[in-house]
């Protein structure tokens, strides 16, 4: 009978310990094509659909080249948070890049990514709007 409740109580602790989760609108973003020096800036949002706080302990990118953001505050349950990331447009070419989530929900590391094409030049509509302005 004590082993009954003691296997009853790790089950019910080793529950509620992973009750968080994420639930992101996207897990990849496409920039698409996008001008050489643009705004590189997107933003992840996610909504915990858990019954816990999640508490996002840190962020990692794949290169130096995508900064994130992670919440500083803990997301409640039934709220929305937001993982902001930055991609250096200096760079021409294609990329796809990882953003790593170690946090305290169910799946404690979660990966996003990011991709796109930077060309090499500014479009012509750029410049033209460029030009009428001076």
């Amino acid at each position: 009978m004590k082993l009954l409740g003691t296997l009853s109580i790790i089950l019910f602790l080793s529950f509620s310990l992973n009750a968080q989760e994420f639930k992101f609108q996207e897990e990849i973003i496409n920039y698409g094509k996008i001008d050489k020096g643009s705004d590189g800036s997107k933003v992840f949002i996610f909504k915990n659909i858990g019954d816990q706080p999640i508490i996002i302990n840190r962020i990692q990118s794949s290169c130096g080249c995508t900064v994130p953001k992670k919440p500083e505050k803990p997301i409640m349950p039934g709220e929305n948070g937001e993982i902001k990331v930055s991609y250096d447009t200096k760079r021409v070419g294609g990329f796809s890049k990882s953003i790593t989530i170690f946090s305290n929900a169910k799946n404690p590391r979660k990966i996003i990514k990011i991709k796109g094409i930077v060309n090499k030049e500014i479009s012509l509509v750029k410049e033209n709007s460029i030009l009428k302005d001076q």
